[in-house]
């Protein structure tokens, strides 16, 4: 057994950083399939599909279901789902590299590379410090949520113990974007309800911002530091802009939501914020939704949240950089500067490269699912960039896809959680070595 263990650990680091995360949640989504297959956490069967489907949906908090959670699965299935999207939404190694920090055991280098693939983070921000950050504001988050929540399913009249539990798993679920209800139209029913709709915000929005904004404004807040970071800056303005641009184009621009009287606003900001946050709950079926206004839904699904957060998608700070190449582009300046700030180029060359990256995922899985289901492209289209903003909003049709729809969003849900860039260099980098200088070549453009 000893030896077993001793090369399996000198497997574990002879594994890149991007590698090591790419198995790590692989082996939890694996882990989280057999355990949704015992017949005790089941009300009634469940093909394997599904239950791998439900899964790595959990552990990439995207929140697509093929089957009911709350008619498939009993309350013992329930807390493993969400134990899933809790460890997928604050990251797996955050829990590994907790247990050690509690022990009092000291992370180990090859702990810290981890984490540092894990949460991308601007440069002076000290790990061990930025993990307890993450630990503390999560669970705390997510009581007063839960407490929040319970106020307001009871005066809601949702019944006494089941307000217990569903305020738990929805508290955890909108912290963590995952998208999870125990309610079958996800929060439909409580559509004119404020505090919900509130509590529900608040904690998405709180999750996707990300660590990087928590713990700078603690850091300002406790003097460490005398400004917030231009990232924080950079997150705060972007979604700010985004959210209030998305509630009025849904205000404006969508009939079913004009008829709704006076909680119309409050429905657009939420269908806006459950887009850009990916926490992926709807008030309104988006199934009727117009055209125009489901391409203004898919665009905040593939912006998605900040770095370091719980949201997925390709984030607010990578759409910032385009927009400061195009800009600088255009006024022909030799360097790439926004609010004042000159870019780094390699943080250029990451953010050109993650675009990319996730519109090729979506042509290719798009052509994919075109080829095999016998649905419209907008809501072709609209599944697949909900599963790799891991978002979770549908038009209705995830439980109708065939096996091979299924497999090929399972595949796109773990792209997404796991990251584009993160999974290209896990699958296709190798190890830094020393090229030869190639020679410039001028590219017609």
């Amino acid at each position: 057994m000893k030896k077993i263990i001793k090369k399996y650990r000198k497997f574990q680091l002879s594994l890149s950083p991007q590698q090591n995360l790419l198995y790590g949640f692989l082996i939890y989504t694996l882990l989280g399939w057999l355990l949704l297959c015992m017949p005790i956490v089941q009300k009634q069967m469940v093909p394997l599909l599904d239950n791998l489907f439900i899964a790595t949906s959990a552990i990439s908090t995207t929140g697509l279901v093929t089957v009911s959670i709350f008619d498939t699965y009993n309350r013992f299935g329930q807390f493993i789902v969400m134990l899933l999207f809790q460890i997928g939404g604050i990251g797996y190694m955050t829990f590994t590299s907790f247990i050690l920090l509690s022990k009092k055991s000291d992370l180990t280098h090859w702990h810290q590379r981890i984490l540092n693939a894990e949460f991308t983070m601007p440069k002076g921000f000290q790990i061990k410090d930025f993990l307890k950050s993450v630990i503390i504001f999560t669970f705390t988050i997510e009581t007063l949520g839960a407490l929040c929540f319970y106020i307001a399913f009871t005066n809601a009249g949702v019944e006494h113990n089941f307000a217990i539990w569903s305020s738990i798993f929805h508290s955890v679920s909108a912290f963590c974007t995952a998208g999870f209800g125990l309610y079958n139209n996800s929060f439909e029913q409580f559509a004119g309800n404020t505090a919900i709709n509130t509590i529900i915000s608040v904690l998405a929005i709180c999750g996707s911002l990300g660590f990087i904004v928590v713990t700078d404004f603690w850091n300002r807040l406790s003097g460490k530091t005398k400004q917030v970071t231009y990232t924080t800056k950079i997150i705060l303005g972007s979604m700010i802009l985004l959210l209030t641009v998305g509630t009025f184009m849904i205000y404006f621009f969508e009939p079913s939501v004009n008829q709704l009287g006076e909680h119309k606003l409050m429905i657009s900001f939420f269908q806006a914020m459950t887009a850009l946050t990916t926490v992926g709950f709807n008030t309104v079926p988006l199934g009727g939704f117009s055209l125009a206004v489901l391409l203004v839904i898919i665009f905040l699904m593939y912006v998605g949240a900040s770095p370091s957060g719980t949201g997925g998608g390709m984030k607010t700070t990578t759409l910032t950089a385009l927009i400061a190449i195009m800009w600088n582009r255009i006024r022909n300046n030799k360097r790439v500067t926004f609010l004042g700030k000159s870019i780094p180029l390699e943080r250029l060359y990451v953010a050109t490269s993650i675009f990319m990256l996730y519109a090729l995922v979506i042509f290719v899985s798009t052509i994919l699912l075109a080829m095999s289901e016998d649905f419209s492209l907008q809501q072709i289209l609209f599944e697949i960039t909900s599963a790799i903003g891991t978002v979770g909003l549908s038009t209705g049709i995830t439980a109708d896809l065939s096996s091979f729809g299924k497999m090929v969003l399972i595949f796109v849900m773990f792209v997404g959680r796991l990251g584009i860039l993160t999974f290209g260099l896990a699958i296709l980098a190798r190890r830094n070595k020393l090229t030869k200088r190639k020679d410039e070549e001028d590219l017609a453009l």
